[in-house]
């Protein structure tokens, strides 16, 4: 085997380890009972595996063409930046507009704190 074809096996691995990841994250979308958890889906799980299919697909071009893609160097920056603030400000919205936690939730940490503000 060549370099060039470990580095695109290499690709197509992570770019299979990234579909893979897609697939548990829209399980974990559909399963989880309230916002909160499948947000916290959506988002860790989601951003893993965009970034993962994206750093295979960078790893099969590098290697195949012999071409280094800003175009997929910028995708995977602006999904790592991007994903977990939006996680962020959808669950913070949400949790501020009241939505109502999952009866199987043991503790609301933010609820004395918020309490304590106002």
């Amino acid at each position: 085997m060549s370099v060039n074809e470990i580095g695109e096996f290499i690709g197509a691995f992570l770019i299979l380890v990234g579909s893979i990841f897609s697939v548990i994250s829209a399980i974990g979308i559909i399963r989880f009972p309230d916002v909160y958890t499948r947000a916290h889906a959506a988002t860790k799980s989601s951003t893993l595996a965009v970034l993962l299919a994206l750093s295979g697909a960078f790893i099969y071009i590098w290697f195949s063409d012999a071409f280094i893609s800003v175009r997929v160097i910028s995708g995977i920056l602006f999904v790592f930046i991007t994903a977990p603030v939006s996680g962020h400000l959808i669950i913070r919205a949400a949790y501020r507009s009241k939505v109502k936690l999952a009866d199987s939730t043991i503790e609301d940490e933010l609820k004395p704190v918020l309490e304590k503000e106002n």
